[in-house]
Protein backbone atom coordinates (compact mmCIF):
# COMPACT_ATOMS: atom_id res chain seq x y z
CA UNK A 1 0.00 0.00 0.00
CA UNK A 2 1.55 3.39 -0.82
CA UNK A 3 1.08 6.42 1.68
CA UNK A 4 0.32 9.77 0.66
CA UNK A 5 0.86 13.03 2.17
CA UNK A 6 -2.79 13.42 2.00
CA UNK A 7 -4.02 10.16 3.26
CA UNK A 8 -1.23 10.69 6.25
CA UNK A 9 -2.92 13.55 7.07
CA UNK A 10 -6.83 12.27 7.12
CA UNK A 11 -7.94 12.16 10.73
CA UNK A 12 -7.81 8.71 10.83
CA UNK A 13 -4.49 8.81 11.11
CA UNK A 14 -4.26 11.84 13.37
CA UNK A 15 -1.37 12.74 11.55
CA UNK A 16 1.18 9.71 11.36
CA UNK A 17 4.37 10.09 9.56
CA UNK A 18 5.36 7.37 7.04
CA UNK A 19 7.68 5.67 8.87
CA UNK A 20 5.15 4.95 11.55
CA UNK A 21 2.88 3.29 8.65
CA UNK A 22 5.67 1.13 7.58
CA UNK A 23 6.34 0.01 10.84
CA UNK A 24 2.68 -1.27 11.05
CA UNK A 25 2.87 -2.74 8.13
CA UNK A 26 5.89 -4.94 9.73
CA UNK A 27 3.85 -5.82 13.08
CA UNK A 28 0.35 -6.66 11.28
CA UNK A 29 2.86 -9.59 9.60
CA UNK A 30 4.47 -10.41 13.18
CA UNK A 31 1.00 -10.17 15.47
CA UNK A 32 1.61 -12.48 18.62
CA UNK A 33 -1.08 -15.23 18.88
CA UNK A 34 -3.36 -13.39 21.38
CA UNK A 35 -3.62 -10.39 19.27
CA UNK A 36 -4.56 -13.20 16.25
CA UNK A 37 -6.83 -14.58 18.25
CA UNK A 38 -9.00 -11.35 19.23
CA UNK A 39 -8.81 -10.30 15.61
CA UNK A 40 -10.68 -13.28 14.54
CA UNK A 41 -13.48 -12.21 16.46
CA UNK A 42 -13.08 -8.44 15.59
CA UNK A 43 -12.15 -8.84 11.61
CA UNK A 44 -15.19 -8.27 9.00
CA UNK A 45 -17.47 -6.56 11.36
CA UNK A 46 -18.33 -9.39 13.60
CA UNK A 47 -18.31 -7.05 16.41
CA UNK A 48 -21.67 -5.22 16.47
CA UNK A 49 -21.08 -4.53 13.05
CA UNK A 50 -17.73 -2.64 13.56
CA UNK A 51 -14.88 -2.37 11.72
CA UNK A 52 -11.71 -2.53 13.52
CA UNK A 53 -7.99 -2.43 12.18
CA UNK A 54 -5.19 -3.71 13.07
CA UNK A 55 -1.92 -2.25 14.11
CA UNK A 56 -3.35 0.86 13.20
CA UNK A 57 -1.10 3.86 13.15
CA UNK A 58 -2.49 7.22 15.15
CA UNK A 59 -0.19 9.69 15.49
CA UNK A 60 3.29 8.34 16.01
CA UNK A 61 2.02 5.25 17.68
CA UNK A 62 0.46 1.88 16.65
CA UNK A 63 -2.65 0.46 18.33
CA UNK A 64 -3.06 -2.70 18.63
CA UNK A 65 -7.11 -2.70 17.31
CA UNK A 66 -8.58 0.73 16.44
CA UNK A 67 -12.19 0.92 15.79
CA UNK A 68 -12.90 4.45 14.18
CA UNK A 69 -16.35 4.97 14.14
CA UNK A 70 -16.51 4.50 17.75
CA UNK A 71 -12.90 6.33 18.60
CA UNK A 72 -11.80 3.35 20.52
CA UNK A 73 -8.41 1.52 20.91
CA UNK A 74 -7.94 -2.37 21.87
CA UNK A 75 -4.55 -2.82 23.84
CA UNK A 76 -3.19 -6.43 23.93
CA UNK A 77 -0.51 -6.37 26.48
CA UNK A 78 2.41 -8.91 26.64
CA UNK A 79 4.66 -9.71 29.39
CA UNK A 80 6.74 -6.39 28.30
CA UNK A 81 4.12 -4.10 29.62
CA UNK A 82 4.57 -5.43 32.97
CA UNK A 83 8.17 -3.29 32.95
CA UNK A 84 6.77 -0.77 31.08
CA UNK A 85 4.14 0.39 32.77
CA UNK A 86 5.32 4.41 33.07
CA UNK A 87 5.36 4.64 29.09
CA UNK A 88 2.07 2.60 28.68
CA UNK A 89 0.22 5.83 30.55
CA UNK A 90 2.04 7.82 29.24
CA UNK A 91 1.43 6.83 25.52
CA UNK A 92 -2.14 6.05 26.48
CA UNK A 93 -2.29 9.84 27.85
CA UNK A 94 -1.11 10.77 23.86
CA UNK A 95 -3.90 8.85 22.33
CA UNK A 96 -6.56 9.83 25.09
CA UNK A 97 -5.76 13.72 23.82
CA UNK A 98 -7.89 12.75 20.42
CA UNK A 99 -10.76 11.55 22.00
CA UNK A 100 -9.81 8.35 21.70
CA UNK A 101 -10.83 5.64 24.61
CA UNK A 102 -8.70 2.59 25.36
CA UNK A 103 -9.40 -0.50 26.56
CA UNK A 104 -6.79 -2.97 27.74
CA UNK A 105 -6.06 -6.75 28.23
CA UNK A 106 -2.86 -9.28 28.67
CA UNK A 107 -2.36 -11.93 26.71
CA UNK A 108 -3.25 -14.22 29.17
CA UNK A 109 -7.19 -12.78 29.56
CA UNK A 110 -7.27 -13.32 25.46
CA UNK A 111 -5.56 -16.61 25.42
CA UNK A 112 -7.49 -18.22 27.56
CA UNK A 113 -11.02 -16.64 28.02
CA UNK A 114 -11.66 -14.74 24.70
CA UNK A 115 -15.09 -15.01 25.55
CA UNK A 116 -15.18 -13.06 28.57
CA UNK A 117 -12.97 -10.21 26.58
CA UNK A 118 -15.47 -9.79 23.60
CA UNK A 119 -18.25 -9.61 26.35
CA UNK A 120 -15.83 -6.50 27.63
CA UNK A 121 -15.37 -5.00 24.69
CA UNK A 122 -19.42 -4.90 23.86
CA UNK A 123 -19.68 -3.49 27.72
CA UNK A 124 -17.11 -0.73 26.95
CA UNK A 125 -18.95 0.20 23.61
CA UNK A 126 -22.12 0.24 24.98
CA UNK A 127 -21.06 2.90 26.92
CA UNK A 128 -20.30 5.21 24.21
CA UNK A 129 -23.09 6.89 22.58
Amino acid sequence: MVYSKRSVDLNLYYGAKYSVFEKAKMLRSRMTKAERVLWEKLRNKQLLGLKFRRQHPIDRWIADFYCHQKKVVIEVDGQIHQFQKDYDIGRQSEIERFGIRVIRFDNHEVLNDIEKVIKEIKEFMAEID
